[in-house]
C-alpha cells in the first residue's frame, strides 16, 4: 500500500470513528472496537508490534501463536523490591528498586555475586552511589525498559516506575474526578517517586516518550532538584513541544482528517470503554500491521519481543488513551531545557520515528549543544526495544560521563534480531 493511500486510509478509519464511537448498543460494539484500535495507535503513538505476522494461515492459529510467545517470552519477566509512593492528589504510584549486588572475588558464582558483570560493563572501579530513575512512555509501563533493565541488573542502583494508570499505578485519582492530566502532573509524579525511592544521592534521570516529557516538567518546577542531585540525563525518542505537528508519516489529507476528529472520536471512546475494549480484542489481528508500523522500523525484530510491544498497549485501557493524548498537544517544555545544560546529556532517537520525529530530538540538542545527540538508523519509536544493544551502551557511556563509573565496556545483553531459522 503506498503512502497516499495508506494515509487515506488512516482518514477514513478516524472519519468512521467519529460516527461510530457514539454507538451506545451492542450491535455496534466491533465497529467501535475497529475504531479504537485504529486510535489508540495513531494517537497513542506508543508501541506495539506483530508476533505472527509471517504467519498466514487462519485466525485461531494467530491466536494460538501469540498465547505461546506470551508463554515463553522472557520479556518484562524481572523484578525488584515493590514500593509505592504518593502523588499530590493521593494517587499510589509503583515503583521497583533493583539494587547493587556486592562484588565478589574474581570467579564468584554465588547468586549475589555480579562481580565479573561489574568489571565488564564500567571497569574495575565500582560504581558511584547514584542511582537511575527510569520513566515510560504512553501506553507502555516500566517493563518497556527490559534490556536496559537487564544490562544494568545488580551493577547500578535503578529504579523503574509506573505512570499514573498505567502498569501497577494507580488510576490518576484526580483524573476520576473530572481534573483533566496535564504533563506537569507527570512532573510532580516523579518527584514523589524520587522523594519515595530516592530520599538522597546522585540521581541519573533516563524517560522515553512520554516519560522524557515528564523529566521536562520535573525540571520546569523543582530546577534545584536538578541542579543539587541530578548527575545526567537521557531523553529517548521524546519531545519538548509541538507535538500537535507531527504527521504521523501519513500524507496531508490523512494527517487533517486525524487532527480534524481525532479529539472527539476519542472523548466518545473513553466514554464506552467496556464496549471499546472488546472490540480492541477481536480485531486485534485486523490493525497488526498498522500497530507494528509506529512501533519499529527493521524487519528482523525477534517475533517474541514484537509480541511484547503488543501485550503493552493492549494493557492500556483506551479510556487511559483518551485521558492522556490532549496532554501532549498542550506539551511545551522548551523553556525548562536550560536547566539541563550544565549536566551530561543524552539525547537518542530513531531516526524513522514516527510518532516522536528525530527532528523533536534534533530541537532539544539545538538547545543543549553539549548534549550527546544519538539518532539510530532504521529504529523506530521504541529504539530501546528495537536497537537494545545501542541504546544500552549509550546508556552506560553516559554514566562513566556523569561521574558515576570508570569505564564502560558493555558485553552482551540480549537482541531483538530474530533468531536464525525462527519464524
Amino acid at each position: 500500500m503506498s503512502d497516499s493511500s495508506a494515509g487515506a486510509a488512516a482518514g477514513d478509519v478516524v472519519a468512521a470513528a467519529a460516527s461510530t464511537a457514539a454507538a451506545s448498543t451492542a450491535a455496534g460494539w466491533r465497529r467501535a472496537g475497529v475504531a479504537g484500535a485504529a486510535i489508540g495507535v495513531l494517537a497513542a503513538g506508543a508501541a506495539a508490534g506483530v508476533a505472527v505476522e509471517r504467519l498466514t494461515v487462519g485466525r485461531g492459529m494467530r491466536k494460538k501463536a501469540r498465547l505461546a510467545l506470551d508463554a515463553t517470552g522472557p520479556y518484562g519477566s524481572l523484578r525488584g523490591t515493590p514500593g509505592r509512593a504518593i502523588a499530590d492528589d493521593g494517587t499510589e504510584l509503583y515503583y521497583e528498586v533493583d539494587e547493587v549486588q556486592p562484588a565478589q572475588p574474581e570467579g564468584g558464582t554465588g547468586p549475589g555475586s555480579g562481580g565479573n558483570r561489574r568489571r565488564r560493563l564500567f571497569g574495575r572501579k565500582a560504581p558511584a552511589p547514584v542511582t537511575v530513575v527510569f520513566s515510560h512512555g504512553y501506553c507502555l509501563g516500566q517493563d518497556s525498559w527490559h534490556f536496559q533493565r537487564a544490562a544494568l541488573r545488580g551493577l547500578v542502583r535503578t529504579v523503574h516506575w509506573d505512570q499514573r494508570s498505567h502498569g501497577h499505578s494507580e488510576r490518576g485519582r484526580a483524573q476520576a474526578d473530572g481534573v483533566a492530566l496535564g504533563i506537569d502532573q507527570l512532573g510532580r509524579d516523579l518527584k514523589a517517586v524520587i522523594d519515595a525511592a530516592v530520599p538522597e544521592g546522585r540521581i541519573v534521570l533516563v524517560g522515553h516518550s512520554m516519560g522524557g516529557m515528564t523529566v521536562m516538567a520535573l525540571a520546569d518546577q523543582y530546577p534545584d532538584l536538578i541542579r543539587d542531585r541530578v548527575a545526567a540525563v537521557a531523553f529517548v525518542g521524546t519531545s519538548s513541544g509541538r507535538l500537535g505537528e507531527v504527521n504521523f508519516g501519513l500524507p496531508v489529507v490523512g494527517v487533517r482528517a486525524v487532527r480534524r476528529v481525532l479529539p472527539g472520536v476519542l472523548r466518545a471512546l473513553g466514554t464506552q470503554a467496556e464496549l471499546v475494549e472488546k472490540g480492541r480484542r477481536a480485531t486485534a489481528d485486523l490493525f497488526a500491521g498498522l500497530i507494528k508500523r509506529y512501533s519499529f522500523s527493521s524487519r528482523d525484530v525477534d517475533p517474541a519481543v514484537a509480541r511484547f510491544a503488543e501485550r503493552l498497549i493492549e494493557s492500556t485501557p483506551i479510556d487511559v488513551v483518551a485521558e492522556f493524548y490532549p496532554a501532549f498537544t498542550e506539551h511545551d517544555k522548551s523553556g525548562a531545557l536550560p536547566v539541563f545544560r550544565d549536566l551530561p546529556v543524552l539525547i537518542l532517537a530513531g531516526e524513522k520515528d514516527l510518532v516522536t520525529p528525530s527532528s523533536h530530538s534534533e530541537a532539544i540538542a539545538d538547545v543543549l549543544p553539549d548534549a550527546e545527540l544519538i539518532l539510530v538508523p532504521d529504529a523506530g519509536h521504541l529504539a530501546m526495544l528495537e536497537h537494545p544493544e545501542t541504546v544500552t551502551d549509550r546508556l552506560a557511556d553516559l554514566l562513566v560521563r556523569a561521574g558515576a563509573v570508570a569505564a564502560a565496556n558493555v558485553g552482551e545483553h540480549g537482541s531483538t534480531a530474530q533468531q536464525p531459522g525462527r519464524r
